[in-house]
């Protein structure tokens, strides 16, 4: 993978235009189209999701996601990310002030719940470059040699030992100047923790899965463990919309691990 410069100030928004505006739109029809064959709620969730959460328009304006890499999306739900990234390819046009569109990306997505793996399956069945699903606790789940890892908001529903575990197979999985994207809520603010993690229960019943007991860090915390286990660690705030209080860990393996033999 090829490294870029990420746009992580870590205290600004990238300037915003009306093409940039204008390109996030079609963007965002495009990845929410094919949902509209697997049934209301796919096409909906598609919709708000896409729409309401800067995550993933984030990852565009800042160039976290690279031309051709092999992204693993942990955590992927009905694949929103997948769906974008297809979008990305058949796109015509591409805003100037954006870095390099990530096109060309192999994806890989894991997800517990079937239900959402079937949706996923059946939406973007007929994309050209197929993305891969697997059914399966991300705890066990394979992760294959990759470029990016994505975890958005799902890793608090395991306990803090199994936090450490995963991450430390995905420092292994990662090729070298590979990157983790990781999303989480910060604990030290505590009224934006109260918030998202009251909302983030909410929507996973709302879609139907057992609401599970979660365990949060504040992000020096998560910042610390990062660092230990061989990352160089970005923190960005990535709520800009709502009152939650989550940031974006842009961890890239560090040249040190690789030296030091961390990844062995």
């Amino acid at each position: 993978m090829t490294s870029v410069d990420v746009r992580l100030p870590g205290t600004t928004q990238p300037a915003r235009s009306p093409a940039a505006d204008q390109a996030w739109r079609r963007l965002h029809r495009a990845a929410c189209t094919p949902y509209r064959a697997v049934g209301r709620f796919a096409f909906h969730f598609a919709q708000g999701k896409l729409s309401r959460d800067p995550v993933f328009r984030g990852l565009l304006e800042r160039g976290a996601l690279t031309p051709g890499a092999r992204v693993v999306d942990i955590g992927c739900g009905q694949g929103l990310l997948a769906s974008l990234l297809a979008a990305i390819d058949q796109a015509q046009d591409w805003p100037a002030q954006w870095p390099a569109a990530p096109r060309g990306a192999h994806y890989h997505g894991i997800e517990l719940m079937q239900r959402d793996v079937a949706r996923a399956e059946a939406a973007l069945a007929s994309l050209p470059q197929q993305p891969s699903f697997d059914c399966a606790d991300m705890r066990q789940a394979a992760l294959p040699p990759c470029d990016v890892v994505v975890i958005l908001d799902v890793l608090h529903y395991v306990d803090h030992a199994e936090q450490e575990a995963l991450l430390q197979r995905v420092h292994q999985a990662l090729q070298p100047r590979g990157r983790l994207l990781l999303r989480v809520g910060d604990a030290g603010q505590r009224r934006g923790f109260v918030i998202s993690q009251w909302v983030d229960r909410l929507v996973t019943w709302v879609r139907g899965h057992r609401v599970p007991p979660t365990w949060g860090r504040s992000v020096s915390d998560w910042r610390s463990l990062l660092e230990r286990l061989g990352f160089v660690v970005q923190p960005v705030p990535m709520s800009q919309g709502t009152p939650f209080a989550n940031v974006l860990l842009v961890a890239e393996v560090s040249e040190a691990s690789e030296v030091n033999g961390a990844r062995a």
